[in-house]
């Protein structure tokens, strides 16, 4: 789904529109953040120049020389890493690299292909707070396909639950949690209950 909404590949029908443009290719503005972040990385560059190649390559290079690296770095608690190469960084390190060096490119729509899923519990929940945070800063669209009903309410607005075998949207909901979450108080409210009984419902009945 991910790969149609990027322009990477084609529908067999039907038809996706970014802003009323119909997708016929990669979109201006859209970025794709691979599940695989590590071989997405440029291993030979530093976490500083991992994210310079994402200015040079915002809005066609104007934003090249900014010099605004330590920004995006420090919007992901990277600054102190700087100098360091992917190979030398945590998985969980090298997924926030992934992350800072996608918005240096300034997108207007970021997707997210299972972000978190190859990471400790604790590195997954420091990175989920993480992604809260840059959306409430930067207002950026965020698609994220995640395997984890929790996450995907503790994360979203709106969770849709895809029919088996990609048949179709099976549900469209609604996440009414207010804001800002927090892991432990959302996580056990009765809201947040509520909407885990309703999509495992419909994910396992």
């Amino acid at each position: 789904m991910l790969r149609l909404i990027a322009g990477l590949a084609r529908p067999d029908g039907g038809l996706i529109r970014i802003d009323g443009a119909p997708v016929e290719g990669p979109p201006d503005g859209v970025r794709y953040v691979f599940q695989d972040y590590g071989q997405s990385l440029l291993p030979w560059k530093s976490a500083r120049a991992n994210v310079a190649f994402g200015l040079r390559h915002a809005h066609g290079g104007r934003r090249a020389g900014a010099g605004l690296e330590a920004e995006y770095l420090r919007a992901v608690g990277l600054e102190a890493a700087a100098d360091r190469y992917p190979w030398q960084m945590s998985g969980g390190m090298q997924q926030r690299l992934a992350i800072a060096r996608t918005l240096a490119s300034d997108p207007e729509l970021l997707l997210l292909d299972e972000p978190f899923s190859a990471v400790d519990a604790l590195s997954r929940a420091q990175l989920q707070d993480m992604l809260l945070g840059i959306w409430r800063e930067l207002g950026v669209t965020i698609v994220l396909v995640t395997h984890d009903i929790e996450e995907a309410i503790y994360l979203a607005d709106r969770v849709i639950v895809l029919a088996p075998g990609g048949a179709g949207v099976q549900a469209d909901v609604r996440i009414g949690l207010p804001r800002p979450r927090r892991q432990v108080e959302t996580r056990e409210s009765a809201e947040y209950l509520a909407h885990r009984r309703e999509l495992l419902r419909l994910v396992l009945e």
